[in-house]
């Protein structure tokens, strides 16, 4: 009803904008999710620091703020809509000047959820962990002359911190810190 030789004002979805096709969403959230993998292997290291601390301690503590946060700040999720789109008509001819125009139509808004206390949720975890000793840090990546260099291992102890620190990280997604010499 909304195709026609008259402007109409429609509410139905036009064409395959309703529709899903799942072979090609799955393509596209396993190339989403393999490129998220990817830079986050790029992206610097930021952990919970406290020099001479055992990581299997910070590890151990830093689960013990998440858990007791999660406790006083729960997850707050409130469903929220992005406001709905309208196509306008579009006036069509063909080879013959016969001209119609198919009326425009709504794309209703996405649904998407939010964690409203997240931000305080991450902020709570920062608190306990200071309230712990420690202070988060990002470490940046070793280039790749540094790390080819090192031999492969884990850090096990937190290190003493400069300026020239650096992180490797490890297939088993452990890491080691080193500090160039020069």
């Amino acid at each position: 009803m909304a195709d026609g030789p008259e402007v109409v004002n429609s509410i139905v979805l036009g064409g395959k904008s309703g529709q899903i096709n799942l072979m090609r969403d799955r393509h596209v959230a396993f190339t989403l999710i393999a490129g998220l993998l990817i830079l986050a292997g790029c992206a610097p290291l930021t952990i919970y620091h406290r020099e001479g601390v055992a990581v299997t301690r910070m590890e151990t503590d830093a689960l013990s703020c998440e858990i007791s946060t999660l406790q006083a700040v729960p997850v707050a999720n409130q469903l929220r809509r992005d406001p709905p789109r309208y196509i306008p008509a579009r006036r069509y001819c063909d080879a013959n000047g016969q001209c119609y125009t198919r009326g425009g139509y709504y794309i209703p808004g996405e649904v998407y959820t939010v964690d409203v206390n997240a931000d305080l949720r991450r902020r709570a975890e920062v608190q306990c962990m200071a309230d712990k000793g420690y202070t988060r840090v990002t470490v940046p990546n070793c280039p790749a002359n540094i790390s080819s260099k090192v031999p492969v291992g884990a850090t096990e102890v937190l290190p003493r911190l400069s300026p020239r620190s650096c992180a490797i990280r490890n297939r088993d997604k452990t890491w080691q810190i080193v500090t160039r010499v020069r």
